[in-house]
């Protein structure tokens, strides 16, 4: 009789994302944030979509998907995105009433400001 191997189970775990608090972000962080052109391109789409309606694979720019993940890590530590896990899927939030209570204004220029880098 032959040993059968046994198939050590898939784990799909992934860390989940870790949220700074924007009440707890420099101005400095913000703007670093927000002056990258394909973090102003997931901002405005995720400020024209509802809260977890987009999936981080739903973007279209011009970058390789680690790139992608290192964006909105950036985001997520400028107080801007929050997401969480939906099975595969990791979803999307803009943070959009936290970030205005710290920076009144600030991502309204941004999102009247398309094209503009």
């Amino acid at each position: 009789m032959a040993a059968q191997t046994q198939r050590q189970p898939t784990a799909s775990y992934r860390t989940p994302p870790v949220h700074m608090d924007p009440g707890e972000v420099a101005l400095e962080t913000a703007l670093l944030a927000l002056a990258d052109p394909v973090r102003q391109i997931l901002v405005r789409e995720l400020a024209q979509a509802g809260d977890w309606e987009r999936q981080c694979g739903s973007f279209d720019v011009p970058v390789t998907k680690a790139t992608l993940s290192k964006h909105f890590a950036v985001l997520r530590e400028a107080g801007l995105l929050e997401q969480r896990d939906a099975g595969a899927k990791r979803l999307n939030r803009l943070r959009r009433a936290e970030f205005d209570a710290r920076f009144p204004g600030l991502l309204d220029l941004v999102l009247r400001h398309e094209g503009a880098s």
